[in-house]
């Protein structure tokens, strides 16, 4: 998960101290070229992650998006079928391949820094 999460980070900062929900957490933050992202950690012997912003800034208005995290519950079992993919009977397989051009940003829409 480590090697995933800092892949092309320029920038990395521990901010400090902070509360989500209610429970005391670390604030860490990153940068990279298109994206700002803040991590905020569970302090003590429970180091889960509580909160998680990502903010795009290729994307006029630098939309945030954010991911609260409120009940880690790791007694499930990975078997568990609360976990199994069952499609629908009219799904259809698409080929990965066909999905690469397949970005939020529409076509035509200039990053930011571009004319």
């Amino acid at each position: 998960m480590y090697d995933a999460l800092t892949e092309d980070v320029l920038e990395a900062k521990y901010v400090g101290r902070g509360i989500v929900d209610g429970i005391e957490c670390e604030h860490l933050a990153f940068r990279n070229l298109e994206t700002d992202w803040q991590l905020w950690i569970e302090s003590g012997p429970h180091p889960v992650p509580r909160k998680y912003v990502i903010t795009s800034k290729a994307m006029t208005g630098a939309p945030q998006y954010t991911l609260r995290i409120r009940d880690w519950r790791s007694d499930v079992p990975a078997d568990n079928a609360s976990f199994a993919f069952n499609p629908p009977v009219d799904a259809k397989e698409v080929d990965s391949r066909a999905l690469l051009a397949i970005d939020e940003i529409p076509v035509g829409v200039v990053g930011a820094g571009g004319k």
